[in-house]
C-alpha cells in the first residue's frame, strides 16, 4: 500500500524494498542492520553507475572484450578456434535448454572434442602459424 504523497517510483522502491527484505528473510531489528542494508544498496548503486560511466567512456561494456580486440592476440585466436568447432556449435544451439542429460551429452561431446590428441594438434599448429604471420 503506497503512502499518501508517495511518487509512483518511491512507491515502487518501498514495494521492491518490501519484497526483498521479505524474500531473503532479513529483519531490522537496530541502526546496524539499516546501515548494513543501506551498505549493501549503495554498493550496487555506485557499481551500476560506474559500469555505465565506464561503458560510456570506453564506448563499450566491460563484458564485451572479446569482441573489441583487447584480448591478447593468442588467446583471442584459441577463443576463434573454439567458435570453429561443430560441438561448440551444438552447445550454442542448445542453451536455455532445461533437458538436464541432452545438455551433459552435448558438453561432454564438446570436451571430448576439444581435449582430443587430433584437434589439440590441429590447435598448435594453428595458433603456431597464425603467431608467425603476425611476427
Amino acid at each position: 500500500m503506497a503512502r499518501r504523497k508517495d511518487s509512483p517510483q518511491k512507491a515502487a522502491m518501498r514495494e521492491m524494498m518490501r519484497d526483498y527484505l521479505k524474500n531473503n528473510d532479513i529483519s531490522i531489528k537496530d541502526g546496524t542492520d539499516v546501515n548494513s542494508i543501506m551498505r549493501d544498496m549503495m554498493s550496487v548503486i555506485l557499481e551500476g553507475a560506474l559500469d555505465e560511466e565506464l561503458d560510456e567512456e570506453l564506448g563499450y561494456s566491460k563484458y564485451d572484450y572479446y569482441y573489441k580486440g583487447v584480448l591478447p592476440k593468442h588467446i583471442s585466436l584459441f577463443v576463434e578456434e573454439i567458435e570453429k568447432m561443430p560441438t561448440y556449435k551444438a552447445l550454442q544451439k542448445i542453451k536455455g535448454s532445461h533437458d538436464e542429460d541432452h545438455v551433459k551429452d552435448v558438453y561432454l561431446t564438446f570436451i571430448n572434442d576439444y581435449f582430443s590428441e587430433e584437434h589439440q594438434s590441429h590447435m598448435l599448429s594453428t595458433i603456431t602459424d597464425s603467431m608467425k604471420n603476425s611476427l
